[in-house]
């Protein structure tokens, strides 16, 4: 998801990819650096990536001359998404916050770019502000599960599980059958002494995902709890409400 959130940004910022694609070239103009960006998020190398769309974003402004260079806030709002993946989430709040300041994000692009700084926030311990930027992304992107999924993340942080249920209620409902969601839901119900809808949330999150992360670590989770009795039935969690 990361990965194409970038890439899905960078994409406004360069011209339409030829049929088959072609190696960046070795030069020094946006598009090339976008692409190496884009190749180097593609491979797992988030580091490198976000200083790719850093250097892509400088050059664009250059180009341009003009302060809150739309093209340039998507890049630096790209960076920022990589430093995150990156696990530098200071280098991330730089990045983001010129991003946001330029005036060129709008609609859903400055939603998800106020998540991210939310995002970014949070991993520094600094909650008011995440909680501050991700209430003001709910404007634009009220119906991204993912929103209330950090949402219902950091007020377990915040030590607030009824606000939390409420959060991952609104994520479920958007997306009922993410594994993501659904393993949060798991860790909220567990925090709200809700073993049995613990235990069905991760139990879902186990079917949805079997081969993959989240299924493994639902599964972990799982076996944490207390074992159902022989003739117990933990049942389907209740319809989530919004």
């Amino acid at each position: 998801m990361i990965v194409l959130l970038a890439a899905a940004i960078a994409a406004q910022s360069a011209p339409p990819a030829p049929s088959a694609p072609a190696p960046c070239v070795e030069a020094r103009g946006v598009e090339t650096f976008t692409c190496r960006a884009v190749a180097a998020a593609n491979a797992g190398r988030f580091a490198e990536a976000a200083a790719a769309f850093e250097d892509a974003a400088a050059t664009s402004l250059a180009v341009s001359a003009t302060v809150g260079d739309a093209r340039s806030d998507r890049l630096l709002a790209a960076a920022g998404n990589m430093w995150i993946a990156a696990n530098q989430p200071g280098k991330a709040a730089l990045a983001l916050d010129r991003a946001l300041a330029g005036g060129g994000l709008q609609g859903p692009q400055r939603g998800e770019a106020l998540l991210d700084r939310a995002r970014a926030a949070e991993a520094q311990n600094d909650l008011k502000t995440a909680r501050a930027k991700a209430r003001e992304a709910e404007a634009t992107i009220g119906e991204d599960p993912f929103l209330w999924y950090f949402l219902a993340a950091l007020a377990i942080r915040e030590g607030d599980p009824a606000q939390a249920t409420t959060a991952i209620g609104r994520a479920l409902a958007l997306a009922p059958d993410d594994p993501t969601i659904l393993f949060e839901a798991g860790h909220v119900a567990q925090v709200a002494g809700e073993e049995a809808k613990a235990r069905a949330y991760w139990s879902q999150a186990n079917r949805y995902d079997s081969n993959g992360p989240i299924g493994k670590a639902a599964r972990e989770a799982l076996l944490l709890l207390t074992p159902v009795p022989a003739d117990g039935d933990a049942g389907p969690p209740e319809k989530p409400t919004q």
